[in-house]
């Protein structure tokens, strides 16, 4: 552990996320002013000097120091960077929104739309909308005027137009009249002041040729699983859509709810768990036809490929830089540690596309990993023995996961739901199993149609169970503590997690040797 532990990357990755989620915050709320940033950079830059003297002193003596302590210098220049890296990307988090007119006076927008519509409370679809222009009427002025504006707002459009934008998809200019609302920080998945309600929907410009095409195969797909159940929103038809594509609007508003009481929410977004099943499939399919290299490049383009179909989710893209960095590990290009390339991963995606980086979801994402990677080890070690062989690994990594995210879980939601660990256990490897099936169906609805309401007999049984698992677990109380004190616990038993697991290797370390 120690040997990932301290390493330039992760030291970037952890300064750029103390610059992200922490001065730059605090920057832009007007909590720390130039004054403090530059006394930042004068005390980084007085340790920067001091481990540079240090590592100019007789080698001699360098050398009987540890190993960390030698490459200090280098690990604060790295820590220094990745801090400046993520002051900067912070800032650029949340673009300004430029209307060009009064807030009272705006009655119109036009714009882009930069996400996938979808369907949300009240059967209303909602957008992010990157603004073009404004339309309004000025005080005392005697017509409407139009004028150009700037930055990103969530839209809600009305329920009777969610066929029509969900058919034009990402990428289309629209114009919607409507109402303008203030909001509170994180409303729609942005971190937008704003809100509008749209009253109508005029579609100006389709979307690039490149973008329709998207839309239509997404919607293809989707309607090809709707075939499964006609008309109902409870059946794995519905279910399907949601694991492998994200497309959630025919998903039971029941069914995601029990998930989310159950504290297995997380089996619903596409992650590094879905990605894990494609990467497996590929793996399986190539490894042997083309060798261990040529496999992982044609797997890397072909979760390029499924990235850009499913959508820029947080969580799925982290999942994939992942996959990327693994292959070039695989190819020679990086040393496979985990830990670091997981802080690459950071690195590469905030300084890319800053404004995920504030998403609920790309936080738990990178906390869960971290710590799988940090403390499951560990935990086997712990577990060993007294947990089944088959069940030590998950336990592990579902324990680990839990710990490092139980702090922001607890500020956000209010309540932890260790429940859903035991969950997990049955439900991962059900809904890979669901998944897989799913595909395998897709495949035999495309070839042979007559045949594939037989083959759904078997997903539907699945779907059942896995319902009737959340169902129970979500009966189960969750558990309400200060996330103050949640967060301090957790850290305090990851900490103990990984002396005893470097305890535990020490120990058995000393006994081999001594059996020799």
């Amino acid at each position: 552990m120690n040997r990932t532990l301290f390493t330039p990357v992760l030291c970037a990755s952890c300064g750029a996320a103390a610059g992200f989620y922490g001065l730059a915050v605090l920057f832009r709320s007007g909590l720390a002013g130039i004054n403090a940033l530059f006394a930042l950079v004068f005390a980084l830059a007085a340790v920067l000097c001091f481990f540079r003297s240090v590592v100019s002193f007789p080698r001699a003596w360098v050398n009987g120091l540890p190993g960390a302590v030698r490459h200090m210098s280098l690990y604060s220049v790295a820590f220094a960077a990745g801090l400046a890296a993520g002051i900067g990307a912070g800032t650029a988090a949340v673009p300004p929104v430029r209307l060009g007119i009064p807030d009272a006076a705006l009655r119109a927008v036009s714009g882009v739309l930069l996400d996938d519509p979808r369907i949300v409370s009240g059967g209303r679809i909602m957008a992010a909308l990157a603004l073009r222009e404004s339309l309004g009427r000025f005080p005392g002025g005697s017509g409407d005027v139009r004028v150009s504006a700037a930055g990103e707002i969530p839209v809600f459009f009305p329920a009777e137009t969610a066929g029509r934008l969900k058919e034009f998809g990402r990428g289309t200019v629209v114009f919607a009249e409507g109402t303008l609302r203030k909001s509170t920080a994180g409303r729609g998945g942005t971190h937008s002041p704003y809100l509008f309600s749209a009253d109508s929907l005029h579609v100006v410009k389709a979307a690039p040729v490149l973008e329709r095409f998207r839309t239509g195969l997404r919607l293809a797909l989707a309607r090809r699983f709707d075939r499964a159940a006609p008309g109902s929103d409870d059946s794995w038809g519905a279910l399907a859509p949601a694991l492998l594509l994200g497309i959630r609007d025919s998903l039971d508003s029941g069914l995601a709810a029990s998930y989310r009481d159950a504290g297995c929410s997380y089996i619903l977004a596409l992650s590094g768990m879905h990605l894990a099943v494609l990467a497996g499939l590929v793996s399986l399919l190539l490894t042997k036809v083309l060798g261990l290299r040529a496999a992982a490049v044609a797997g890397a383009v072909i979760i390029v490929l499924y990235c850009f179909i499913t959508g820029p989710l947080p969580s799925l893209y982290r999942a994939a830089l992942m996959y990327l960095l693994g292959v070039l590990a695989v190819l020679g290009m990086l040393k496979r540690e985990p830990l670091s390339l997981l802080g690459m991963a950071f690195l590469i995606q905030i300084m890319a596309s800053p404004q995920p980086g504030l998403s609920l979801s790309f936080i738990l994402s990178y906390l869960a990993l971290a710590g799988i990677v940090i403390c499951g080890e560990s935990l086997a070690d712990i577990f060993r023995g007294a947990v089944p062989q088959a069940l030590l690994r998950p336990l592990s990594a579902s324990l680990g996961a839990f710990l490092a995210t139980a702090g922001v879980s607890a500020f956000f939601f209010g309540i932890l739901r260790p429940a859903g660990i035991i969950a997990g256990l049955a439900l991962v490897p059900l809904t890979t199993v669901f998944m897989i099936g799913s595909l395998c169906w897709l495949g035999l609805d495309i070839i042979f149609p007559a045949v594939s309401g037989l083959a759904g007999q078997p997903l539907s049984l699945l779907y059942v169970l896995m319902k009737k698992i959340v169902s129970v677990t979500a009966r189960v109380p969750g558990i309400r503590m200060n996330p103050h004190t949640v967060l301090w616990l957790s850290l305090a038993l990851m900490i103990f997690i990984v002396w005893f697991g470097w305890y535990s290797r020490m120990a058995r370390g000393r006994l081999d040797s001594f059996g020799r």
